[in-house]
C-alpha cells in the first residue's frame, strides 16, 4: 500500500517536513507545493535531508516557478492534472495540513 504524502509549508516555519521523513515508505512519494518547495533551497537542512533520502519526489511546476525555486535533477516536476495522477496512483493521501 503506498501514500502519496502532500507538503505546503515551509519547512522552516515547523516541522511538518521532518516528521513526514521520518513515516515515509519506500513505496510512497512526497509531494512539494505551496511554500514546501523552500525545501529545494540548495545547501538548505530541509534540502539535504530530502536529497539523502532518494524519495521519488514531485514538485508543482507552478508553485517552484512562482517562487524562483530551481529544481534539482532528482525532483520531478508536475502540474495539476498530474497531482491527480499521482492522487490516483496512489492507495492514500496524506496532506500534512
Amino acid at each position: 500500500m503506498s501514500t502519496l504524502h502532500v507538503l505546503s509549508h515551509s519547512p522552516f516555519g515547523d516541522e511538518r517536513l521532518t516528521s513526514c521523513l521520518r513515516v515515509i515508505g519506500a513505496a510512497d512519494a512526497l509531494l512539494l507545493s505551496g511554500d514546501a518547495v523552500y525545501a529545494l533551497q540548495p545547501g538548505t537542512p530541509p534540502f539535504i535531508a530530502l536529497h539523502s533520502r532518494q524519495l521519488k519526489l514531485f514538485v508543482l511546476a507552478e508553485d517552484a516557478q512562482a517562487r524562483a525555486v530551481q529544481l534539482p535533477d532528482w525532483a520531478e516536476a508536475i502540474d495539476y492534472p498530474a497531482f491527480v495522477e499521482l492522487s490516483i496512483h496512489h492507495d492514500k493521501v496524506n496532506s500534512w495540513l
